[in-house]
């Protein structure tokens, strides 16, 4: 699966690192919108997310153990695992019919799949901008690939 190709409508499985908590998810619009943000908590977590519409995520197994974590506004609705503490999606604040989904969850995907992620400024959240727009704050890039030689890393020693 290319997570960069601008596929339409897929469907994937994802879990939380001890899988008790199994959800699946769809994305209408393909695969080409990952993004990472750079508020006080995205910066903290560091996850890469793809959106979908709230309809679009089903929770097949734990949602028991979904914990909510909610700040500043209050508006976000974040939810990790209660058990690997591992955030699962969020409910945006700035679209609040999408969940923002942690790539790291998706099964066949790694956040390393995704060459160019843009960080949206959430400093400046566009809620909070008189404008409303969302703002590029810059670029996270992911290269395998040894810094200053275009020879791949090799792989670690089992």
């Amino acid at each position: 699966m290319n997570p960069n190709s601008p596929d339409r409508a897929v469907l994937l499985h994802a879990a939380c690192h001890c899988t008790t908590v199994r959800f699946t998810v769809r994305f209408a619009d393909g695969l080409g919108a990952a993004r990472r943000c750079n508020c006080s908590y995205c910066r903290m977590r560091g996850a890469v997310v793809l959106s979908a519409d709230l309809a679009d995520i089903a929770v097949l197994q734990g949602e028991e153990a979904l914990t909510l974590y909610q700040f500043n506004t209050g508006e976000a609705r974040h939810y990790f695992c209660g058990r690997c503490g591992i955030y699962t999606f969020h409910q945006r604040r700035s679209m609040p019919h999408q969940y923002g989904v942690n790539a790291a969850c998706l099964e066949g995907l790694s956040p390393f799949d995704f060459q160019d992620v843009p960080v949206m400024e959430g400093r400046s959240h566009p809620k909070d901008r008189a404008d409303g727009r969302p703002v590029v704050a810059g670029w996270l890039r992911y290269r395998d690939e040894v810094p200053g030689t275009e020879a791949p890393r090799a792989a670690p020693a089992p």
